[in-house]
């Protein structure tokens, strides 16, 4: 009988299936997408989903909670600055798991545990590939140019 098991041990002790969570959730708010097993994914949502409500409001206190979990201090600054202010305006549902297949290995069903909306991305500066083609190219051009002007003298 399944009577009063409020979540899913993992086949993990108490200090693994913490760290495990707490690896999964700060992966979750790095990459804001991260593949998983269906049992992984739902535990680690209900931790993510009450860690960007508790970052909705940002004071110290609530800087301090969320810091017990997530040990990277770049992460939680990431969640109150970028995360959290995406999510103001929605009382809940902040992250979803989409089916991805089965694990080829143990035929695990695997998930992708997402953020519903995704952060804006700082537009790439052109590379310098991209710039040494452009200048090379106006290098090849500058002759037919000056023929062309040549030309029309």
């Amino acid at each position: 009988m399944r009577h009063r098991l409020g979540f899913n041990a993992l086949s993990r002790t108490h200090s693994e299936r913490k760290a495990l969570k707490r690896n999964l959730v700060t992966s979750l708010f790095r990459y804001e997408r991260i593949e998983t097993t269906k049992a992984k994914a739902k535990e680690a949502q209900r931790l993510a989903e009450k860690l960007i409500t508790r970052a909705k409001v940002d004071s110290v206190h609530n800087r301090r909670q969320v810091a017990r979990v997530l040990f990277d201090e770049d992460m939680v600054t990431k969640l109150f600055t970028e995360i959290s202010p995406m999510f103001v305006s929605r009382p809940g549902g902040y992250t979803r798991i989409l089916k991805v297949g089965y694990r080829n290995g143990d035929a695990a069903e695997m998930v992708l545990l997402e953020l519903v909306e995704k952060t804006k991305k700082p537009e790439k500066k052109a590379k310098k590939d991209d710039k040494k083609k452009a200048s090379s190219k106006a290098r090849k051009d500058e002759p037919k140019a000056k023929a062309k002007e040549a030309k029309a003298e």
